[in-house]
């Protein structure tokens, strides 16, 4: 849409015009002298260039001020507004029709200039309003989003985006009151885009085809009625787009919520009934008729006690995965040196390393850190246990410790199968276990879980290094006080 200028600047540009066809007289009346044919052709050129930069009503008057120029200063009898001889009134009419075309010409290429200029930067706009609004799949946020992006975007002072399902309006500026709700929602109501000069405000409905599914408006410059249609529909688009992506994102939560609860069951009872099978197994022969001697009857309760104290772990790690996940365990933080938590780890899950020899690369010189002894003892464990369970009997385990930039990296190396890159991000999460390991080694997949959880209530980090067919490093790091 074309803004008029400021009267000020248009009576300025008459003026200009006045002074420069005087001027041009002048010089060639008195400096330069030329024939009459090169005067038309000057004064058409002054024409020209009106039309071009300041519009077609600016060299209308330059041309009737030319035609009267040119016929007091260079047609006979000079000094007057007569025209002696028939040819020249042929020659000022065919000069006045030759300038008003080609200033009409000139105007219109000026405004097809300025209007393919203004469809560029329109699309530039669009397009990159289009990418922001890509950037999130939650609709509360896309909405709040949605104001600020058009007013940055589009050079507007306010915006607004009132959306017909929740009868609620999103604003850049909650005090500003150039766009009142009643206006976005009769623009909502009838469909149809609206554009007031006047107040300075432009009004587009948010349209999903032949639906309207709410209003957006603009305060500040004019924006045209395609800009405004384009806006609208890419909201609307964006909004229903988001609205999906939500739904989509439910849906497959609650079906990864299904799959976990299927894991859990499978892996709690898997893990449930290879104890009970055991008791179940030793009572049984207690209580047959059999007659059992003393070593025998002792092997069968030593069953007995080796799987209860098993039954009693799993249902540990299972109310402490709990605790920790709804951050209801309570860290008892004090100054300790890492050395010690190794040393201490190491030594109460010598039963679980069995036949693996562990090599300790700690330096004799550590800064010590603020945990808590137990529960960092707890990580070295299951990373202990993760270590011995997944490599071949014998091979040897390292424990290593360094410090980097005032934390301190503790990791577990193991002679292991290894783990792909795909499986090294889900190694962390509840209840997982490896595919080609979780019916050959016994486990809940809540041990590295625990200790994740755990690393991260000390405001540290846990990860995995590892390679197919040549190991595997687990390592986490907290910080040094």
């Amino acid at each position: 849409m074309r803004v008029r200028a400021p009267w000020p600047r248009q009576l300025f540009r008459f003026v200009a015009c006045a002074v420069l066809i005087e001027l041009a007289a002048q010089v060639y009346r008195h400096f330069i002298h030329v024939n009459p044919t090169t005067v038309a052709l000057t004064f058409l050129l002054m024409v020209l260039l009106a039309a071009a930069f300041w519009g077609f009503r600016y060299s209308v008057f330059l041309a009737i001020l030319a035609t009267l120029a040119f016929n007091y200063y260079f047609l006979p009898p000079i000094g007057t507004f007569t025209v002696a001889d028939p040819q020249n009134w042929v020659a000022l009419f065919a000069f006045l029709v030759t300038a008003g075309i080609a200033s009409q010409l000139a105007d219109r290429a000026r405004r097809q200039t300025a209007d393919a200029v203004q469809r560029r930067r329109d699309v530039e706009r669009l397009y990159s309003f289009s990418q922001r609004l890509l950037a999130t799949d939650n609709v509360a946020e896309l909405l709040n989003a949605v104001p600020a992006y058009i007013r940055d975007g589009f050079g507007g002072t306010a915006a607004a985006v009132y959306l017909l399902s929740s009868r609620q309006v999103y604003r850049t500026d909650p005090r500003a009151t150039a766009l009142v709700s009643e206006d976005l929602q009769m623009v909502s109501s009838r469909g149809e885009p609206v554009i007031d000069v006047q107040r300075g405000i432009s009004l587009a409905p948010l349209r999903m085809g032949t639906r309207t599914t709410g209003a957006v408006g603009i305060a500040g410059p004019a924006v045209s009625r395609a800009t405004l249609e384009a806006l609208g529909s890419m909201i609307a688009i964006a909004i229903e787009r988001a609205g999906a992506m939500e739904k989509l994102s439910q849906t497959e939560a609650a079906r990864q919520g299904e799959n976990l609860r299927s894991v859990l069951l499978d892996s709690v009872t898997h893990e449930l009934r290879t104890p009970l099978t055991g008791i179940k197994a030793a009572v049984t022969g207690l209580l047959s008729d059999y007659n059992l001697d003393a070593t025998q009857r002792r092997e069968l309760l030593t069953v007995i006690n080796e799987e209860t104290d098993r039954l009693d772990r799993l249902v540990g790690e299972a109310t402490e995965m709990a605790q920790l996940d709804a951050r209801k365990v309570e860290l008892h933080a004090a100054s300790l040196d890492i050395s010690d938590v190794i040393e201490s780890a190491v030594q109460e899950s010598k039963t679980v390393l069995g036949q693996h020899p562990v090599e300790l690369r700690v330096p004799a010189s550590l800064p010590r850190m603020r945990a808590d002894f137990d529960r960092i003892a707890e990580v070295l464990k299951q990373l202990l246990e993760n270590a011995a369970k997944y490599s071949p009997a014998d091979s040897p385990i390292t424990v290593t410790v360094e410090v980097r930039e005032n934390r301190i990296i503790t990791s577990v190396t193991d002679r292991g199968a290894g783990i792909d890159e795909l499986e090294q991000s889900l190694v962390f999460d509840k209840f997982y276990r490896g595919r080609d390991q979780r019916y050959r080694v016994q486990g809940t997949g809540m041990g590295l879980a625990i200790a994740k959880a755990i690393v991260e209530a000390h405001n540290g980090a846990i990860g995995v290094t590892s390679q197919p067919g040549h190991g595997s490093v687990f390592w986490f790091e907290l910080p040094a006080t």
